[in-house]
């Protein structure tokens, strides 16, 4: 693992500097957190629900191609997979343990790999404590305040009752950041935190857009830019796909004008709408924005 810095108080962000109890010191391993971006924290159960889990994966990967900057916490459940969602759509992301930055101490050490995998991939890791501070039941509250004050939202998948998660929802809410709640099942023993912030006027989520509109992001202005971004990384035969698909067209028609082996295309055409890539409804194929 790379050394660990001091973050010099006159780089941090003027939200950490306007909350009311600021961190006195900030220290840093990977990349210094890049003050451009626009920062979500993303938290929720140690204990989730497959629910909690594809939502937070689906609604991380509809954020691809922005500038964007996930904030978590490195704990087990719902942290975890926001990070490794992030990594995944090569998206930034800090974690901020409940611990020191010393190797020996990161905290839970079952993500240490996670850990090294967020700093081999320009990630941060972030704490306020001493490199030597183990994790303890009141490092926990202090640097969710950390996670709250950093972020422009806050963003809930799943809370029980008594979770954790709520403190960071609380402490947000203090530093007049929005909060953002992923509606559950009532039924849902893992969402009956996250369902009462509903109630007490969480802005509800149902999907990326939902997410890029709260962090301030214009889809409309931005999806031609993300036509792009795909376009990039798209394969020579995928690419000619799109080219085909600038009005939706019928799966015989574009197999008629790609004059390719038919079993080829499906398979091309399969992996493209896992992808995100393209839509298949009412009989026609059309590029997904």
């Amino acid at each position: 693992m790379s050394n660990i810095n001091e973050f010099k108080k006159e780089d941090w962000p003027e939200s950490l500097s306007e909350m009311a109890d600021p961190p006195k010191k900030l220290y840093y391993l990977g990349k210094k957190p890049d003050l451009n971006s626009v920062f979500l924290t993303v938290v929720g159960s140690r204990k989730y629900s497959n629910y909690g889990k594809e939502v937070c994966q689906k609604l991380i990967s509809g954020l691809k191609g922005y500038d964007i900057t996930i904030v978590s916490g490195l704990a087990l459940g719902i942290d975890a997979i926001a990070h490794k969602s992030a990594l995944e759509n090569n998206l930034k992301t800090i974690a901020i343990p409940g611990s020191g930055l010393d190797e020996k101490i990161i905290y839970p050490r079952s993500n240490f790999r996670l850990a090294q995998n967020i700093l081999e991939k320009d990630g941060t890791l972030l704490s306020e404590f001493e490199s030597g501070q183990e994790a303890a039941p009141w490092t926990f509250p202090q640097r969710n305040r950390i996670m709250a004050g950093l972020s422009k939202a806050t963003l809930i998948i799943e809370a029980t009752k008594k979770s954790g998660t709520l403190i960071t929802a609380r402490l947000a809410l203090e530093y007049n950041k929005e909060v953002c709640a992923v509606p559950t099942s009532i039924f849902s023993f893992y969402g009956i935190g996250s369902n009462k912030l509903l109630h007490q006027g969480a802005t509800p989520i149902s999907s990326s857009n939902d997410l890029l509109e709260v962090l301030g992001f214009n889809k409309e202005e931005d999806s031609q830019q993300q036509l792009e971004i795909q376009f990039d990384n798209c394969s020579k035969d995928e690419k000619l796909i799109l080219e085909n698909l600038k009005e939706p067209i019928n799966r015989n028609e574009l197999i008629q004008n790609l004059q390719m082996p038919v079993s080829e295309v499906n398979i091309l055409l399969s992996s493209m709408e896992i992808k995100g890539l393209i839509k298949e409804e009412f009989g026609k194929i059309r590029i997904k924005t």
